[in-house]
């Protein structure tokens, strides 16, 4: 097929790029560059460098790469952010989505997959949360993937031959198994690279943030998926548009690991001993967060098989090994 990726130089996109040309799809990717890394990006793939919002240009790489269906990752993606910048956020997410849109909408690509996330949830009272949980998002970020999320619903309502995948996701983590790409945000705020970082030296210790929660350790439980289980996914969520095109699927590994449980896994693939520093909790973290996958499993014929910890940690560590700087200051 003839895809478009947006966001495809960013940590998500680029590993998704890498499985759709491997797959030998004719893949072009758009990305402004504010986050994503140009290195990042699968040299069998084009690559088109401006801002989402500009749809004329959008309408353009429809046209001119012959689109028939579109992976929507690009996103300002970081929840503290979100709170203190709101109209950047609203402006770059739900702008952006619109301008996508309806440039879709204009040339005729009917399918997309976007990438959502479980943040639309909010605080949810029963775990796991299954797809049907009520949609209370508590952050910036939060509410504007679910305003994103109504407004393709809404999208597909007038348009019936238009086909959509929205996908939830959980705490994606890990880096591809092939070695190439990685977990670069400028700055971090990924648990697992940081603790990675602090094995490095790069950071003096490491933070936990609540040791007093309802929890076996004491420390917050967070569902973790690799990064090639989630790119899995989304392939098979393409596929499965014909069958069910109002496609709505939470995506997580389906059990939850705590932050003691990542430190001690980082200390044990690393032989690093560093120091760790237990912190008050932080307004606004939950006990636990864990996804229900049984729906995923369902309807994709999906199951994660790099999501448990040591092959978290490893292919982590391994890309880190290499490229202890990012993408930007490669000793590889």
């Amino acid at each position: 097929m003839r895809l478009l990726v947006t966001g495809g130089a960013g940590y998500i996109g680029s590993h998704a790029v890498e499985r759709l040309c491997d797959e030998g799809h004719h893949v072009v990717v758009i990305d402004n560059l504010m986050s994503g890394h140009r290195q990042a990006v699968d040299q069998r793939a084009a690559f088109e460098e401006f801002d989402l919002k500009d749809q004329p240009e959008v309408e353009r790489v429809l046209r001119d790469h012959g689109v028939e269906a579109v992976f929507h990752f690009a996103a300002l993606s970081i929840v503290g952010d979100s709170m203190s910048q709101p109209l950047r956020y609203w402006d770059n997410n739900v702008s952006g989505a619109i301008s996508l849109l309806a440039a879709m909408d204009k040339c005729g690509v009917e399918q997309l997959i976007f990438s959502s996330t479980c943040s639309t949830y909010g605080e949810p009272k029963q775990m796991p949360i299954s797809e049907g949980a009520p949609q209370l998002p508590i952050n910036t970020y939060g509410q504007t993937k679910l305003a994103i999320e109504r407004m393709i619903a809404d999208y597909g309502c007038g348009n019936r031959s238009f086909r959509y995948g929205l996908l939830r996701y959980f705490n994606v983590a890990g880096c591809g198994i092939k070695g190439r790409l990685g977990e670069d945000h400028r700055p971090e705020t990924h648990l697992l690279p940081i603790i990675i970082e602090t094995a490095l030296g790069q950071r003096p210790s490491v933070s936990i943030y609540g040791t007093d929660y309802d929890t076996p350790d004491g420390t917050c439980l967070r569902d973790y998926l690799h990064v090639d289980d989630l790119v899995d996914a989304h392939v098979k969520a393409l596929a499965a548009l014909p069958e069910t095109p109002h496609l709505v699927v939470n995506l997580g590994a389906g059990r939850a690991l705590s932050v003691r449980e990542l430190i001690d896994a980082v200390q044990r693939v690393t032989g690093v001993d560093f120091p760790v520093i237990e912190a008050p909790r932080r307004a606004g973290d939950v006990p636990v967060l864990c996804c229900d996958t049984s729906y995923a499993k369902a309807v994709l014929g999906w199951q994660p098989i790099h999501s448990d910890l040591e092959h978290l940690v490893q292919s982590a560590w391994r890309w880190r090994q290499r490229h202890p700087f990012g993408y930007d200051d490669s000793v590889s």
